[in-house]
């Protein structure tokens, strides 16, 4: 991110600096008396990792016997027994610990005392399924420690831990500089999954324009995801300034503080990309709505031409049916051969027949032309 920021990016460095590896997605096989939900645990002293211990209890004691350290200490869904355990070492709030038990949590900040309470929610772009995938950090922070406790693949916390051990200026200014450095890693995280968005939204504006019938429920689904990453990112913006607010108070390191302001800067311009994503994602689904509408009305007006069509030559077989049915009425009533039939012997019968076929014809072709049937 900005030059404060810098100093966490990893360097080169000698293949024999660290003795064990740092936080991984699964736990670490340092120790076979290692719980299963703990991923790594360190004690550093003026930005040194001094000491790894294989257990809890060891890392309680080699915290106490260097006064001036710090344990970092990251655990992977652990159960309600390992968090008492940390909590009665280091007086966490129970709130707080039943907090990070359940997980499922919004992002925020809270203070219990001298502790803070983190929860953050970190995001990544799955660009096979076209998805985005978020996953839960909670962050306790005292003066000496630093708990981690995620319950998801992401954040990786590896990245994080190495970065700061290979700058240990940064890393001796304490708990503030590891969460800082997750804060910074996590809002990292959210960069291609605005990218990835930005794909998707322009690849659903194209299928807007192709008429592509299926666009409408990705354009529900992309709203849904746009909606969780908003809620994701969102709340950082008052967690930072709440921060922020307490530097003065809390004697916050001036590197610290402009490393802080760094990541708050990206944090805005995040949910400001966000919040246009969901207001172009309203326009392309009323723009789409539209389109819908006028295909709806151009197909309806095509069925209605049809129907026209069909009911013009409706009326002209039914006006022609009618001109010839004349004629043959005349000439069935004079054809039945009756005996007494007053016609059969009329001088003028065969002629006044002709003539009624005639004048009946002639009348109905008429009528049925004023009247725009034929």
């Amino acid at each position: 991110m900005s030059v404060d920021l810098t100093r966490l990016r990893p360097r080169r460095r000698s293949a024999a600096r660290r003795p064990v590896p740092a936080d991984s997605t699964a736990p670490s096989p340092a120790s076979t008396h290692r719980r299963p939900s703990v991923v790594d645990t360190a004690v550093y002293c003026d930005g040194r990792r001094e000491c790894t211990p294989a257990t809890l209890q060891d890392t309680f004691r080699a915290l106490r016997e260097r006064p001036g350290g710090m344990a970092w200490i990251g655990l992977y869904r652990p159960d309600e027994a390992e968090l008492q355990v940390l909590a009665g070492e280091f007086g966490l709030h129970e709130l707080a610990v039943e907090d990070a038990v359940a997980a499922h949590q919004r992002p925020k900040l809270e203070r219990y005392g001298d502790t803070l309470f983190v929860v953050l929610r970190a995001a990544r772009y799955v660009d096979e399924r076209e998805e985005v995938e978020f996953g839960e950090l909670h962050v306790f922070v005292g003066s000496d420690f630093v708990i981690t406790v995620r319950h998801a693949e992401s954040p990786d916390l590896s990245v994080v831990r190495h970065r700061l051990e290979e700058d240990p200026e940064l890393l001796e200014r304490g708990p503030e500089a590891v969460l800082y450095a997750i804060l910074d890693a996590v809002v990292d995280g959210y960069g291609p999954v605005v990218q990835g968005l930005e794909n998707d939204i322009d690849e659903i504006e194209a299928q807007v324009w192709q008429g592509d019938e299926r666009v409408s429920r990705r354009i529900y689904e992309l709203s849904r995801e746009v909606g969780d990453f908003q809620r994701a990112c969102g709340p950082l913006t008052g967690m930072l300034a709440a921060l922020r607010a307490g530097f003065d108070k809390y004697g916050v390191d001036v590197e610290l503080q402009r490393a802080l302001r760094d990541v708050d800067d990206h944090v805005s311009q995040v949910t400001e990309r966000v919040e246009n994503f969901r207001a172009l994602l309203r326009d392309i689904l009323t723009v789409n709505s539209i389109l819908v509408a006028q295909r709806q009305n151009e197909e309806m007006t095509r069925l209605g031409q049809t129907s026209n069509a069909q009911n013009e030559e409706v009326k002209k077989i039914s006006a022609w049916a009618a001109i010839g049915f004349a004629p043959t009425l005349v000439g069935t009533v004079y054809g039945m051969n009756f005996t007494h039939m007053p016609e059969l012997n009329w001088v003028l019968g065969y002629p006044m027949a002709i003539g009624l076929m005639l004048l009946s014809s002639i009348v109905l072709y008429v009528l049925f032309k004023r009247r725009s049937w034929l």
